[in-house]
């Protein structure tokens, strides 16, 4: 196995992570849209991890495009990521991270809290972001990722389809619109549960662990402009699983 980390995607995620690669001591070998992986795959065939960091509408097709020899080495970010998202392609472990900072053009990344990883790669990635002053952690095993993955799904759904409804920041949604919140997180479990094949999660866990999210950027803004298309994606998970789901109709009908 190389040093060399393959970096799939190099926006301002895929740049922090460089960042951190580069800190640590790997070399980072890019792949832009439209550069041949397997090409790459040739040159490079056993890197010590290759990192998917594209954007959420390119995920299924960046995991697909994964050439054989790097399929041992795949880590995978990306928001509302789920077990069913790699396992459609053929992956039973492959190294994941739920991100917990963000990164806009021009600023330092952003952190809310630490950002949990689990599988074989994880410890690259942890050292990686702790190297450049961003927190992580390793997760004790795939349970423990799924809760993580969920209750990022619960986060990102609950505060941009609640911010349809109220606008504002995180911190006002809870203080000023706590029932609506509720409301709204109790509706996207219901679809994270039937997404994740009837897995029973602790709704209070959830919901705590959300709310501690809050605390780490109070001034977050709810809405973003994937916020519609959330929406309107979590009301037809919502119809073909025949879940009632009452506060994002109701936000809906009123959008």
């Amino acid at each position: 196995m190389t040093n060399a980390v393959i970096l799939i995607g190099v926006g301002e995620m895929g740049g922090v992570f460089a960042r951190g690669f580069l800190r640590t001591g790997y070399t980072v070998v890019p792949a832009r849209r439209g550069d041949d992986l397997k090409q790459l795959a040739e040159q490079h065939p056993n890197p010590a991890l290759v990192l998917l960091a594209v954007a959420e509408k390119d995920l299924h097709a960046g995991i697909a495009s994964i050439p054989a020899a790097w399929k041992a080495q795949l880590a995978l970010l990306q928001n509302e990521l789920l077990p069913s998202d790699w396992q459609q392609h053929g992956y039973d472990n492959p190294t994941v991270i739920s991100v917990w900072f963000e990164k806009k053009p021009g600023k330092d990344a952003k952190v809310i809290q630490a950002s949990p990883t689990f599988g074989p790669q994880a410890q690259m990635l942890n050292d990686a972001l702790s190297a450049i002053g961003i927190p992580a952690k390793i997760v004790a095993d795939a349970d423990a990722l799924l809760f993580e993955l969920v209750l990022k799904n619960v986060y990102i759904l609950t505060t941009n389809i609640a911010g349809l409804a109220v606008g504002g920041t995180v911190g006002e949604l809870w203080n000023q619109h706590r029932d609506l919140a509720k409301r709204v997180a109790h509706d996207v479990i219901q679809i994270q549960t039937h997404l994740c094949g009837g897995t029973h999660f602790d709704t209070h866990a959830l919901i705590e662990g959300m709310v501690a999210a809050f605390s780490g950027d109070l001034e977050h803004q709810c809405m973003g402009r994937s916020a519609p298309a959330r929406l309107q994606r979590a009301l037809e998970i919502a119809e073909q699983a025949t879940l009632a789901v009452p506060t994002l109709r109701e936000i809906a009908n009123a959008n």
